[in-house]
């Protein structure tokens, strides 16, 4: 076990995202055997669980601005390792900090008290002044160029955490995160292999020459910058992203076939996606068999927009929504597709409707269906920092206002030959809240019955958004059933949703044929994005089980702060059912509440990448060297710029 700057005897964080069960935790673990209660399934042997989430190393500055998309990359696991003869489970705990160059760099240099990066919430306050917000950005500015000059032991060249989530393709295990590529990792012990440019990675035999995402130039450390949410392809195997970047073209967009694929186009990297007039927040996106949807939506992340006098990320409610599809390979063939002002944090699925043309007998694509997380305004980018929601400066007209909420959106674009662009349906599926949305890895791209996703019992997603939001129930939707009520009988565009009953009122449904079941968690238990993981002879799309870590607030103390030994739960759920755990995994520390995770198979890890070497924290110099008295002097001057920065 290792512990990084532990700092007892604190007093309470004032900031509710610094604070209980959000509270970062700097001690890792390697793998280290559980107890557990129940019966864990066989299918999950030799496979592993693993989530990622941010824990700032520098946490000793609780009075600072902070976010809870903030911290550096902690990946927190649960491996299932076969023992014996028969097989036995026994699960093994594991966490690590992905060593990235900001994170190296913060812990090799003492003086730093408080996050290298400055906060997305300094970013998103519209009360940051232009002064507060230069004198950040000076800071992160210097303290890099520090990193290159003597004294220091770990450069930073790419300011990526890779603190937001985590994928398998091609033989890696890959964590990301939206400012830079992504970071390869080894499984199941979580250390860090090296960043992973599109061609090549670090760590890895082959040398990582080429220049892959971003290509070359002066601006290619911001064109290698990739959505945190790459999509796999069940069937092609290939790897798809887009690069959200500061000048134009703002959008673009990167397909990686793998290595051995003799049936996929080749590999490219950041072709222009056309159409796109700013630089904006965009977090996902979406992906059928046969196009890509980028969402334009009004939430701009714009350093320009300091010279206007707005924040650097900036809603704008009197906007339009546009979403841009595109055929898988040729991002030049966009249509566009405008609807109200909105904000979508996560796409669930999307997928092709086909048609035969009478005439040539030809399949056709005729729709393209995208399922996402709508949020009728930007609260939550505030609220997670802590902050109230800037009131709009230009009124929404009155037939265009909605209710603060987060539901289920189901998009039909018709990709008509008269050139109308038309979305058909955009309705909600149900009225209860929904995020994090997840589903069966396999049929993702394709017409998937079962959307997996978390809720509050709250009767609004808006009353939960006036704290520190958690999660108290897991949701199943059988959106095939609910998508074929809502064309039986259209709900109102936009504004309207197929099923009006809030949580309790689903819970409490007796309906064999329930389109909704809701997992709820005991009382002051919350829970985290669940994944599903199959069974191996399942018939059924839905067979198999929900991994979810869970959080006792009993355990919290009087002034709402963890106890040191506070501890989570892994749970397995019946994710047919939707009623009954099957195991619970006593965890040796707790998991703070975090982002995104994934389920990486048996034959996953087997098939991984050989490793040449791994990144390691850097070994102090020793005590006995005597530096000359020029780089004595030069310390000494670095200390101070050091302090200052601090």
């Amino acid at each position: 076990m290792t512990k990084v700057r532990q700092h007892p005897g604190r007093k309470k964080p004032p900031h509710p995202y610094l604070s209980g069960n959000f509270a970062p935790i700097q001690r890792v673990q390697p793998l280290t055997s559980c107890p557990f209660t129940g019966t864990i399934p066989n299918d999950l042997a030799g496979g592993e669980y693993v989530r990622n989430g941010g824990n700032p190393v520098a946490n000793e500055s609780l009075g600072r601005d902070a976010h809870w998309f903030d911290g550096d990359g902690m990946l927190t696991g649960v491996s299932f390792h076969a023992i014996g003869e028969k097989g036995n489970i026994q699960p093994q705990f594991v966490n690590q900090y992905i060593l990235t160059d900001v994170f190296l760099s913060t812990v090799t240099s003492p003086a730093i008290k408080t996050p290298i990066l400055p906060s997305i919430a300094t970013l998103v306050n519209p009360l940051s002044s232009l002064a507060v917000i230069t004198l950040r950005i000076l800071r992160t500015l210097l303290l890099v160029l520090l990193s290159h000059l003597p004294g220091s032991q770990q450069a930073v060249k790419k300011i990526s955490v890779a603190n937001t989530a985590i994928l398998y393709h091609d033989g890696r295990a890959l964590a990301t995160c939206e400012s830079g590529p992504p970071m390869r990792v080894a499984l199941p012990g979580l250390e860090t292999v090296g960043w992973f440019n599109g061609e090549r990675c670090e760590g890895e035999s082959a040398p990582a020459d080429g220049s892959g995402f971003g290509g070359k130039g002066s601006l290619s450390f911001f064109r290698e910058w990739t959505t945190a949410h790459p999509r796999v392809d069940p069937q092609t195997k290939e790897l798809l992203l887009f690069h959200s970047t500061f000048a134009p073209p703002y959008i673009q967009y990167s397909i990686v076939s793998p290595s051995l694929s003799q049936s996929t186009p080749a590999t490219f990297f950041n072709a222009p996606v056309p159409g796109v007039q700013s630089a904006k927040m965009m977090h996902d996106f979406g992906v059928t068999r046969s196009h890509s949807i980028i969402m334009d939506l009004p939430l701009s992340l714009d350093p320009l927009n300091l010279a206007k006098n707005k924040a650097v990320v900036a809603y704008d409610p009197t906007s339009s929504s546009r979403f841009g599809v595109f055929p898988r390979y040729r991002p030049e063939n966009i249509q566009w597709f405008e609807t109200r002002a909105c904000c979508i944090f996560h796409t669930a699925n999307s997928w092709d409707t086909l048609i035969t043309d009478p005439a040539s007998g030809e399949t056709q694509v005729e729709s393209i269906n995208m399922l996402a997380c709508r949020l009728t305004s930007a609260s939550l980018v505030f609220s997670a920092g802590a902050l109230a929601a800037p009131v709009p400066t230009a009124s929404v007209p009155d037939d265009e206002k909605e209710e603060e909420q987060c539901r289920l959106y189901y998009y039909n674009f018709c990709l008509a030959d008269d050139g109308r662009q038309t979305i058909r349906n955009q309705w909600a599926l149900s009225a209860i809240p929904f995020e994090f949305p997840s589903l069966r890895d396999s049929v993702s791209m394709s017409a998937a019955r079962y959307v997996y996703g978390c809720s509050v019992s709250d009767s609004s997603f808006g009353a939960a958004l006036g704290r520190a939001v958690k999660m108290d129930s897991l949701v199943k939707m059988d959106v095939t059933a609910l998508i074929a009520r809502g064309k039986k009988f259209p709900p109102t565009s936009i504004s309207g949703c197929v099923d009006a009953r809030n949580v309790s009122e689903v819970i409490a449904s007796n309906d064999v044929n329930e389109p909704i079941k809701i997992f709820k968690m005991p009382t002051g238990w919350y829970a985290q994005e669940s994944r599903f993981v199959p069974r191996q002879d399942g018939t059924d799309e839905d067979d198999g089980w929900l991994l979810s870590y869970v959080f006792d607030e009993s355990q919290l103390q009087d002034d709402g702060e963890c106890s040191p030994d506070a501890t989570s739960e892994l749970w397995i759920i019946d994710a047919k059912s939707m009623a009954g755990v099957l195991a619970k995994i006593q965890l040796p520390q707790r998991v703070p509440y975090g982002l995104h995770g994934n389920w990486f198979s048996k034959e996953d890890i087997q098939s991984q990448r050989p490793i040449e070497r791994l990144r390691s924290l850097p070994t102090l110099a020793g005590k006995g060297h005597r530096a000359s008295p020029m780089l004595q002097a030069w310390m000494g001057v670095r200390r101070a710029i050091e302090l200052v920065l601090a």
